[in-house]
């Protein structure tokens, strides 16, 4: 039963950047223990844009900045994929002219503007004491810069890549590489029909986790990845060897979204920029493919070798939470309760070494969590190192920041 006896306050909840499977359970754990400890919770929409588009007028219906959560609203929408709060790539102190709220419009008017005071002010109108953000290193590192102005942060972490800082697990991880794993497992039929090379190109911008470990588990014979920069050559003759040694005649590379050919730079889908910063990636498994059906002959006696390409994309981001994404998300929901019960913020939960924990949130920002590719990266074979796996975390490398 919720705790009418006393109102300990108001919590406000967001999410930001990618959607990712695991972000509605993570809403409902932290929304239902919230009200049952006697607070009120307010969902923000859109993630940062919902506060910076609020306006201070408790007689306007702002449906869509924010609402009010109850548990018969969030137990619907618990065991679901995406964000029923929705998402946005909004930095609050970077936003361009054009999407400066029309209602702001005549006191920010440069090109670029910092809205951050809007921010503090919305918070300030809303009631809200403690803010839960749920994101990747971009929406983070704006909660950190709120931490430091006074606002109480509680930081959750989701990313399909796994590259927050802090934690070995991010809400999402699990369930895009089990659907990675999968995929490629369905794909293996076409290209063992045709005995062709499969090249599939997954997510990764900076850190190559959600290649390396499903090519780890088994699911292709090489992957490339943004911590190293490979030589098509020395990809294109390992792939044939693969294809030679397997009776099917065909073979499988993962390729990071953000993965770099020697002395090139990163592939890109659109020169656009988004608010963070980042543009668009894409592409790479499109040249990967044309440049190993170009120098497949070299190493084929004179004969090409056609290719079988696919982008996996949003289909590893979609649909409801895998386990873990339903287990993890319900953990860091109530150990961010415990840390405002405790009248503790500035933090970012976590989970290291098999154990949920907190840390600063300050981390996010501190250092990059990559893939340590003398552990864990064989640079002449491309794939993963298979050894020395006692004593290491779950997923294995994750804990190397």
């Amino acid at each position: 039963m919720p705790n009418l006896k006393r109102k300990k306050g108001t919590i406000g909840i967001l999410t930001g950047g990618g959607d990712v499977p695991g972000l509605n359970p993570a809403i409902r754990a932290v929304t239902i223990r919230a009200i049952r400890e006697g607070f009120r919770v307010i969902g923000l929409r859109r993630g940062w844009k919902g506060l910076v588009s609020c306006i201070r007028d408790k007689k306007l219906h702002q449906e869509d900045c924010y609402q009010i959560l109850t548990e018969e609203i969030v137990n619907k929408v618990g065991r679901t994929g995406g964000t029923f709060l929705h998402t946005s790539r909004t930095l609050p102190s970077h936003i361009p002219k054009n999407d400066v709220p029309d209602h702001l419009q005549d006191r920010y008017g440069d090109k670029i503007n910092d809205l951050t005071p809007e921010i503090l002010a919305n918070l300030d109108f809303l009631g809200i004491d403690y803010l839960v953000a749920v994101g990747g290193d971009d929406t983070l590192s704006y909660g950190v810069h709120l931490s430091t102005l006074g606002v109480k942060v509680i930081a959750i972490p989701k990313t399909m890549d796994n590259d927050v800082p802090g934690t070995d697990y991010c809400i999402g991880f699990s369930t895009c590489i089990t659907r990675t794993i999968e995929m490629t497992h369905s794909l293996r039929t076409t290209a063992g029909s045709h005995e062709r090379i499969l090249v599939i190109e997954v997510f990764g911008r900076y850190a190559g986790f959600t290649a390396l470990l499903p090519t780890m588990a088994g699911a292709a014979n090489r992957c490339v990845i943004p911590e190293y920069c490979f030589r098509i050559e020395d990809l294109t003759e390992l792939l044939i060897q693969d294809r030679f040694t397997n009776p099917s005649h065909y073979s499988v590379v993962l390729v990071s979204e953000g993965a770099r050919f020697d002395n090139e730079k990163m592939v890109f889908e659109k020169d656009e920029r988004d608010q963070y910063g980042h543009r668009k990636l894409g592409g790479i498994g499109d040249l990967v493919s044309a440049r190993i059906m170009a120098t497949s002959a070299r190493f084929n006696r004179g004969r090409k070798i056609n290719v079988i390409n696919q982008r996996l994309g949003y289909l590893v981001r979609c649909g409801n939470p895998d386990a873990i994404d339903s287990i993890a998300p319900m953990a860091f929901g109530n150990l961010a309760l415990n840390l405002i019960l405790n009248h503790s913020h500035g933090r970012l939960v976590s989970l290291r070494n098999g154990r949920y924990d907190d840390v600063p949130i300050d981390v996010v920002t501190s250092i990059k969590k990559v893939v340590d590719i003398e552990k864990y990266y064989n640079c002449k074979r491309l794939r993963p190192y298979y050894e020395s796996f006692e004593a290491k975390p779950l997923f294995i490398m994750t804990s190397d920041y």
